[in-house]
């Protein structure tokens, strides 16, 4: 896996109510990745960008919704997010952008 690779794999951190309990009961912290990414590019990423050590990695496809515009159907664009639990003792901060 390539630098190059691994940084283009994290989208974005999914920030929600959900989220938001998640991280604070499971010590999990939730990202929106590339639809290609593997569990292992996923696990490397975090650990490369934030500096912490990642115990496992779940990851869920979310399907695109269903939308109508004056009679006429669409969908909207489906997207890949992961689950990432990190070791005891450790934690990402979003706030002060980075590790805590």
């Amino acid at each position: 896996m390539s630098q190059e690779r691994l940084l283009q794999v994290l989208l974005a951190p999914q920030i929600s109510e959900k989220a938001t309990y998640i991280a604070d009961k499971y010590e999990q912290v939730i990202f929106r990745v590339a639809t290609d990414a593997t569990k292992p590019e996923i696990k490397a990423a975090v650990e490369l960008l934030f500096k912490v050590e990642v115990e496992s990695v779940q990851v869920a496809n979310v399907k695109g919704k269903v939308k109508r515009f004056k009679g006429a159907t669409g969908r909207r664009k489906g997207w890949k997010k992961a689950y990432v639990s990190l070791k005891p003792g450790q934690e990402i901060n979003f706030v002060e952008g980075g590790n805590a």
